[in-house]
Protein backbone atom coordinates (compact mmCIF):
# COMPACT_ATOMS: atom_id res chain seq x y z
CA UNK A 1 0.00 0.00 0.00
CA UNK A 2 0.89 3.50 -0.20
CA UNK A 3 0.56 7.08 1.25
CA UNK A 4 0.25 9.69 -1.40
CA UNK A 5 0.77 13.57 0.27
CA UNK A 6 0.46 16.67 -2.21
CA UNK A 7 3.44 18.76 -1.50
CA UNK A 8 3.87 22.50 -2.02
CA UNK A 9 7.26 24.34 -0.71
CA UNK A 10 4.62 26.19 1.86
CA UNK A 11 3.93 25.93 5.68
CA UNK A 12 1.14 24.00 4.36
CA UNK A 13 3.39 21.68 2.33
CA UNK A 14 5.92 21.35 5.27
CA UNK A 15 2.77 20.03 7.99
CA UNK A 16 1.05 17.56 5.26
CA UNK A 17 5.20 15.88 4.30
CA UNK A 18 5.68 15.84 8.41
CA UNK A 19 2.56 14.18 9.19
CA UNK A 20 2.96 11.63 5.92
CA UNK A 21 6.09 11.09 7.07
CA UNK A 22 4.61 9.91 10.47
CA UNK A 23 2.14 8.05 8.81
CA UNK A 24 4.41 6.31 6.73
CA UNK A 25 6.66 5.17 9.57
CA UNK A 26 4.04 3.88 11.47
CA UNK A 27 2.16 2.03 8.74
CA UNK A 28 5.61 0.85 7.24
CA UNK A 29 4.66 1.83 3.77
CA UNK A 30 5.64 3.59 0.42
CA UNK A 31 4.95 7.60 0.48
CA UNK A 32 4.21 8.94 -2.71
CA UNK A 33 5.17 12.74 -2.66
CA UNK A 34 2.78 14.79 -5.32
CA UNK A 35 4.08 18.28 -6.32
CA UNK A 36 2.92 19.41 -9.48
CA UNK A 37 2.37 22.47 -12.13
CA UNK A 38 -0.12 23.07 -14.89
CA UNK A 39 3.09 23.99 -17.35
CA UNK A 40 4.83 26.96 -15.78
CA UNK A 41 7.07 25.17 -13.53
CA UNK A 42 10.07 27.75 -13.75
CA UNK A 43 7.54 30.49 -12.59
CA UNK A 44 5.32 28.48 -10.13
CA UNK A 45 6.37 29.01 -6.76
CA UNK A 46 4.03 25.89 -5.97
CA UNK A 47 6.80 23.52 -7.97
CA UNK A 48 9.30 22.45 -6.02
CA UNK A 49 13.15 23.36 -7.28
CA UNK A 50 15.90 20.41 -7.79
CA UNK A 51 17.45 21.96 -4.18
CA UNK A 52 14.02 21.63 -2.60
CA UNK A 53 13.32 18.23 -4.09
CA UNK A 54 16.78 16.98 -2.62
CA UNK A 55 16.29 18.38 0.43
CA UNK A 56 13.37 16.13 0.68
CA UNK A 57 15.08 12.80 -1.04
CA UNK A 58 17.52 13.18 2.06
CA UNK A 59 14.60 14.07 4.56
CA UNK A 60 12.76 10.86 3.41
CA UNK A 61 16.42 8.85 3.42
CA UNK A 62 17.17 10.15 7.09
CA UNK A 63 13.88 8.15 8.01
CA UNK A 64 14.20 5.30 6.30
CA UNK A 65 11.39 5.71 4.05
CA UNK A 66 10.40 4.17 1.12
CA UNK A 67 9.71 7.07 -1.54
CA UNK A 68 9.23 8.03 -4.48
CA UNK A 69 8.69 11.99 -5.39
CA UNK A 70 6.82 12.79 -8.65
CA UNK A 71 6.59 16.01 -10.56
CA UNK A 72 4.31 15.79 -12.93
CA UNK A 73 3.84 18.61 -15.38
CA UNK A 74 0.66 17.84 -17.46
CA UNK A 75 -1.75 20.44 -17.46
CA UNK A 76 -3.53 18.72 -14.85
CA UNK A 77 -4.63 20.93 -11.66
CA UNK A 78 -2.86 19.79 -8.68
CA UNK A 79 -6.31 18.08 -6.96
CA UNK A 80 -6.58 15.80 -9.89
CA UNK A 81 -3.36 14.76 -9.96
CA UNK A 82 -3.18 13.79 -5.98
CA UNK A 83 -6.39 11.99 -7.10
CA UNK A 84 -4.86 10.14 -9.88
CA UNK A 85 -1.83 8.94 -8.15
CA UNK A 86 -3.85 7.85 -5.41
CA UNK A 87 -6.03 5.42 -7.63
CA UNK A 88 -3.19 4.33 -9.63
CA UNK A 89 -1.44 3.18 -6.34
CA UNK A 90 -4.28 2.04 -4.33
CA UNK A 91 -3.15 4.62 -1.58
CA UNK A 92 -4.34 3.85 1.70
CA UNK A 93 -4.09 7.47 2.62
CA UNK A 94 -3.79 11.18 1.29
CA UNK A 95 -2.17 13.49 3.40
CA UNK A 96 -2.70 17.12 2.62
CA UNK A 97 -1.99 20.55 4.20
CA UNK A 98 -4.50 23.49 4.74
CA UNK A 99 -3.61 27.01 5.51
CA UNK A 100 -5.90 29.00 8.11
CA UNK A 101 -8.59 31.13 6.17
CA UNK A 102 -10.61 34.62 7.22
CA UNK A 103 -14.28 33.66 8.23
CA UNK A 104 -15.44 34.50 4.24
CA UNK A 105 -12.32 32.23 3.50
CA UNK A 106 -13.85 29.31 5.36
CA UNK A 107 -17.21 29.46 3.33
CA UNK A 108 -14.63 28.76 0.31
CA UNK A 109 -12.45 25.96 1.47
CA UNK A 110 -9.46 25.74 -0.74
CA UNK A 111 -10.30 24.16 -4.17
CA UNK A 112 -7.56 21.83 -4.10
CA UNK A 113 -8.43 20.67 -0.99
CA UNK A 114 -12.59 20.46 -1.19
CA UNK A 115 -11.68 18.72 -4.25
CA UNK A 116 -9.28 15.65 -2.98
CA UNK A 117 -11.82 15.64 0.09
CA UNK A 118 -14.58 15.06 -1.89
CA UNK A 119 -13.56 12.82 -4.71
CA UNK A 120 -10.83 10.67 -2.56
CA UNK A 121 -11.83 6.99 -3.00
CA UNK A 122 -9.29 6.39 0.51
CA UNK A 123 -9.14 8.54 4.09
CA UNK A 124 -7.74 12.00 3.88
CA UNK A 125 -5.66 13.54 6.92
CA UNK A 126 -5.79 16.88 6.63
CA UNK A 127 -3.52 19.13 8.44
CA UNK A 128 -2.66 22.84 9.67
CA UNK A 129 0.83 24.29 9.27
CA UNK A 130 2.13 24.10 13.01
CA UNK A 131 0.25 21.34 13.59
CA UNK A 132 1.74 18.45 12.39
CA UNK A 133 3.77 15.46 14.52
Amino acid sequence: MTIVVGYVPSPEGEAALTQAIAEARKSNTTLLVINSSKGDALVDNRYAQEDEVQSIEQRLASHGIDHVIKQPVRGHDAAAEVLDAAEEHNAELIVIGLRRRTPVGKLIMGSTSQRILLEADCPVLAVKAGMAG
